[in-house]
């Protein structure tokens, strides 16, 4: 069963950047959609971005259009969230998951990592 490590998150300024790595191991990697979701304290886990078992699809929640990028690299096994213009409301725990098809609904993914934390703040 793929197993999914996330890790990059740290504190950073406003407007500031971070890349989180998702890393598979355990499964056939290139079969998988992989989503980024985040959930911050007391608020309801959110999908941010997909990307299909290719990279040629990708999808984007409306909050971090623009700022957020999902890439993978499958001779890594590993997929990527680029996040620029950081902003203290993108302050959550990050988590990678995977499913069958691009989705940011939670309700569809198969496999969860453990999530990294990423705080905005000055």
């Amino acid at each position: 069963q793929l197993q999914l490590v996330e890790s990059g998150g740290e504190l950073v300024q406003p407007g500031g950047s971070l890349r989180l790595s998702c890393a598979a191991s355990r499964g056939t990697f290139d079969f998988y959609a992989i989503a980024w979701f985040r959930q911050a304290p007391g608020k309801e886990r959110e999908g941010v971005s997909c990307i299909d078992n290719t990279g040629s699809t990708t999808r984007s929640a409306n909050s971090v259009k623009g700022r957020f990028t999902i890439s993978r690299d499958n001779a890594e096994n590993t997929v990527y969230l680029q996040m620029n213009s950081l902003k203290p409301e993108d302050t959550a725990v990050y988590y990678c998951a995977a499913a069958g098809y691009c989705s940011l609904n939670g309700n569809t993914m198969n496999n969860w990592g453990k999530g990294t934390l990423v705080t905005v703040s000055s």
